[in-house]
């Protein structure tokens, strides 16, 4: 069985699943949070850090979740400005430190391989959160825990067809080069649009995710396209928020001569979807803390997790949906 190597090692936490969700609604934080020791489980926590709401939310979850009164003790780590290699030596840091368990959101989704192997060597499981990795080794890791960009882009492109029924010409605003993630909402989106005859691609380009950027770089396309471009892909809200910008930039209304549809749903795109700036918002839900608490507790007892544990996630098409969905959005 893949988790058998770390019954070993927890053999001394079996229990703390259950007891950390009896304390949950508990008000109090004593030595009786964690194991019959009283010991804490620790969880190092290899993250992206600060890029966009969507992984603020996401990272704020993860650590609202794993903590002491829960059974806790999570070390968070973010990139250094995104470097991989401070991830990299954070995750070997924690192995060294000997963790419990590692969680990590991988800037880049290759060259994982010999990290992952110290830690199967460790005894320490992994827990993937958000993205994946390539090449994509099950044996590596436990769990990977998202959403599926492949079905959200999906969604995004299938309503791209009734939207524009005879067509349209369309750029994509893609993230950074090398993420699972985009190369995941593009295969999606790819899936859908090989099929629409009438649907020309005008071009792709990464804006990193990047409000300001992604408005640099559509001004760019509108100009060399003399503004005919009628729609947007923009795989992130604040990438899709940029490019209204350039439209209203162009002289154009945004949502009107320029449709663009984005991938999180973060509070600002419905905004901007309940007052007609975007058209089309597919939510790529970050709150899943709470899932990775159970399979972290599963894989500590000696338990079997799904390779891809799939987040539910809505999407959002009129200003009216997006108005209802404002009251309790958390991100």
């Amino acid at each position: 069985m893949k988790h058998s190597t770390w019954i070993g090692r927890t053999a001394a936490l079996t229990g703390v699943g259950a007891l950390a969700l009896g304390l949950a609604g508990c008000s109090g934080g004593d030595d009786e949070t964690a194991g019959g020791d009283g010991e804490l489980v620790s969880v190092g926590f290899v993250a992206v850090g600060p890029e966009g709401g969507w992984r603020q939310a996401n990272e704020q979850n993860i650590q609202d979740t794993f903590t002491e009164e829960a059974g806790y003790d999570l070390s968070y780590a973010p990139a250094q400005n995104l470097d991989q290699n401070s991830q990299i030596a954070s995750f070997t840091s924690f192995i060294d430190e000997g963790v419990d368990v590692i969680l990590l959101s991988a800037t880049e989704g290759s060259g994982w391989e010999s990290s992952l192997e110290r830690a199967q060597e460790a005894e320490i499981p992994v827990i993937l959160i958000d993205r994946g990795i390539e090449p994509d080794n099950t044996d590596l890791y436990e769990t990977r825990i998202a959403p599926d960009n492949f079905e959200v882009s999906k969604g995004v492109a299938a309503w791209a067809g009734e939207e524009f029924p005879d067509g349209a010409t369309y750029f994509v605003l893609e993230g950074p080069a090398g993420v699972s993630v985009v190369n995941e909402r593009n295969e999606g989106w790819d899936s859908v649009m090989e099929g629409e005859e009438s649907f020309e691609m005008v071009g792709a380009q990464t804006a990193n995710w990047s409000t300001e950027e992604a408005k640099g770089v559509f001004e760019t396309v509108l100009r060399s396209n003399d503004n005919e471009i009628d729609l947007v892909f923009a795989q992130n809200d604040e990438m899709g928020l940029g490019a209204a910008q350039a439209v209203e930039q162009a002289g154009l209304v945004p949502g009107e001569d320029v449709k663009i549809a984005t991938i999180d749903g973060t509070k600002p795109a419905l905004e901007a979807l309940a007052d007609g700036t975007l058209s089309f918002v597919a939510e790529y839900n970050p709150l899943f803390g709470e899932t990775a608490l159970e399979a972290v507790e599963t894989v500590l007892d000696g338990g079997e997790v799904e390779p891809y544990i799939i987040v539910p996630s809505e999407t959002f098409s009129s200003s009216e949906a997006a108005e209802e969905a404002l009251p309790d959005r958390q991100y």
